[in-house]
């Protein structure tokens, strides 16, 4: 059985210029089904490659896989948009390949499973959760002609016209199980990050979280009949990690990467044995790191210990201005933490890029205007907003389904990149969101003493390139949050 993986070629977020990354999704199934001999596995990634929408279908055309399995796991330079890709691409599939099983997961379609399947008939199955398993058993399945498919655990198709779903699959408790990514199967030496890090990479060495913030994308990726999943947090070992750092560095020459974890930094001891690893087998890669402000002010003795091991700058959200706002948003982290950490990493020479998000239901100018001043002041190296994008499954989706602010039924996947407002608040319109979030951006990285703190900083060479490349693009973000133009 012939499975190729297809990464249609799509854009990246305003404020990452140029930003390409093997698709971990395919990285990760891709070497569980290889070294299972479950079928043979090719990668086909148009967006690293350049090719236009012919170049691409040609290849497929040419390749005449028995399946074709799309999806993505993290929403780092696109968000939801690249879903509306993922099924334009299944449709067209379909259509050259008629006899071609498409299967869809990860990001988006768990929680979404059933309109996927209702509104395109071109997608065969949705694996719901974590695909290795799953995935394995629906293919052996096809490969035998089974016919009791709804029998499955985590499997969501069509029979007699209906939607049906499997059983819940368990999760995988031990992720150290799992073969390294298949990077072989990637064109390694064409991805890039922010424009200026190459040959760059972001990886996952994490699954779930145990933080369940009501607004998080992660909801969107798991059976949403067992929430539980979600905060279920299992982790690669240390050495782990470390092996596919060393792998990314003397392999393929990778010298930038980005630790895509929702927060790398939940273990103390996984991160301390992270950095000591790095150290003892000599790499020189660099990283970046997602951390939630409690841990990191808790961690705070080891910072100097990650610096040394590489890492040259951190992510941390901010969401919001007020600590009722984060109680509310199920953000278990103070206003306190938040500056501190800031305060912390560049007593040691790291930067900081901070998350603010706009769109809450309470939202009004006022509030808005308050989180941009709040950001203002404790004054991250560079602020990312987003507009509030619910996930399906998540709380704060059902509540704005209740409201009517979403229908899930007529959903314009274009506009789910975080970078356009997709509802109103209480007192507040799409357009007045887009045009406040606008507004904070700009006056944000307006501010030249911040530029000249920066770029006279003693920060790694690589956190100014990001910080220029935010600098070169963060107008972009205005035509998108006020004008609707399309940069995914």
């Amino acid at each position: 059985m012939k499975t190729l993986f297809v990464m249609p070629s799509v854009g990246a977020w305003a404020s990452h210029g140029v930003h390409k990354a093997p698709n971990q999704l395919y990285a990760q199934l891709g070497a569980y089904l290889r070294n299972k001999n479950i079928c043979d596995v090719k990668v086909l990634d148009a967006r690293a490659l350049d090719m236009s929408t012919e170049e691409m279908f040609e290849e497929v055309k040419k390749d005449k896989p028995d399946v074709v399995i799309l999806g993505d796991m993290v929403h780092s330079y696109g968000g939801f948009a690249v879903m509306w890709y993922f099924n334009e691409t299944a449709r067209l599939i379909k259509k050259l390949c008629p006899k071609t099983k498409i299967i869809v997961g990860g990001l988006w379609y768990s929680g979404y499973f059933k309109e996927t399947l209702e509104q395109n008939p071109w997608i065969d199955f949705v694996y719901i959760g974590e695909a290795e398993l799953t995935v394995e058993e629906l293919l052996l399945a096809l490969e035998n002609n089974r016919k009791d498919l709804e029998n499955i655990p985590g499997v969501a198709f069509r029979k007699d016209g209906q939607v049906v779903l499997g059983p819940h699959r368990e999760l995988i408790k031990d992720l150290d199980t799992l073969p390294l990514p298949a990077y072989e199967l990637f064109p390694m030496d064409r991805y890039v990050g922010h424009t200026y890090w190459k040959p760059f990479v972001e990886i996952i060495t994490s699954r779930g979280c145990p933080n369940a913030c009501s607004f998080c994308y992660e909801w969107s990726q798991f059976d949403p009949r067992t929430p539980k999943d979600f905060i279920t947090w299992r982790a690669k070992s240390a050495k782990r990690v470390v092996d596919e750092l060393e792998l990314l560095e003397k392999e393929y020459g990778v010298k930038v990467v980005v630790i895509q974890d929702d927060t790398y930094n939940v273990d103390l001891n996984r991160l301390k044995e992270t950095c000591d690893e790095i150290l003892k087998r000599n790499l020189s890669i660099k990283w970046v790191m997602l951390g939630i402000a409690r841990d990191w002010v808790r961690q705070k003795e080891i910072i100097p210990l990650m610096k040394k091991a590489g890492m040259f700058m951190g992510l941390l959200g901010i969401e919001v201005a007020s600590d009722e706002e984060l109680k509310k948003i199920g953000k278990k982290i103070t206003t306190s933490q938040v500056k501190e950490t800031i305060d912390i990493l560049r007593e040691n020479d790291i930067a900081t890029v901070g998350t603010l998000l706009v769109g809450f239901e309470d939202d009004d100018e006022e509030v808005i205007k308050k989180r941009c001043a709040f950001a203002d002041e404790i004054d991250p190296d560079i602020i990312w907003i987003g507009f509030v994008t619910p996930p399906p499954g998540s709380p704060i989706w059902r509540s704005a389904v209740k409201r009517g602010w979403i229908d899930p039924g007529r959903i314009n996947l274009k506009l789910w990149d975080f970078q356009h407002p997709v509802m109103p608040t209480k007192y507040l319109s799409m357009e007045e969101i887009g045009r406040l979030a606008a507004w904070g951006i700009k006056q944000f990285f307006s501010n030249p003493k911040r530029i000249k703190r920066i770029m006279e900083s003693n920060y790694d060479p690589l956190a100014k390139l990001c910080f220029k490349d935010q600098l070169d693009n963060f107008m972009r973000f205005e035509k998108a949050a006020t004008k609707g133009e399309i940069l995914v």
